[in-house]
């Protein structure tokens, strides 16, 4: 499940999971936001760096087995990667999502049914030592308790 309103309230933020529309093919995806607009970002010794810093990043499968070149992301546009780095259609591959393709951000899995629980989204930030988990809201524990 998404919630389409909730980047009515405030700009998507680093670390949010969102579904998008792939700019590739127009296909739903979902993905995490890296980096912002004005961002620069780049890939290499299995890490990922937001303006020369390391990100500190407890989700991931596995580290990123690939390098991404330093780049300035544009003015209106996001960098995303999947949880999966090595086996995801994502930023590394060249293209960055426009803010009209966001689409909301992911609150609710549901899929496989045993899994059903709200998403945990974290506060990135490439200058702190540990990524933060942002508590769903209360509306989001109310429908999922065992939060």
């Amino acid at each position: 499940m998404v919630s389409k309103a909730t980047y009515f309230f405030h700009e998507p933020q680093r670390g949010d999971i969102i579904v998008l529309r792939s700019p590739q093919n127009n296909s739903d995806l979902i993905k995490r936001i890296i980096a912002l607009p004005g961002d620069t970002v780049e890939i290499r010794d299995d890490t990922v760096f937001i303006n020369g810093t390391p990100l500190v990043e407890p989700y991931y499968l596995e580290p990123p087995h690939y390098i991404v070149p330093p780049q300035e992301i544009p003015n209106g546009n996001y960098f995303v990667l999947g949880d999966n780095r090595n086996n995801s259609s994502d930023s590394h591959r060249g293209w960055t999502v426009p803010r009209k393709n966001i689409v909301g951000k992911a609150w609710i899995t549901y899929w496989p049914p045993y899994r059903w629980d709200t998403i945990e989204h974290y506060k990135l930030n490439a200058n702190k030592q540990a990524a933060e988990i942002i508590e769903p809201d209360l509306a989001m524990k109310a429908l999922c308790p065992t939060r």
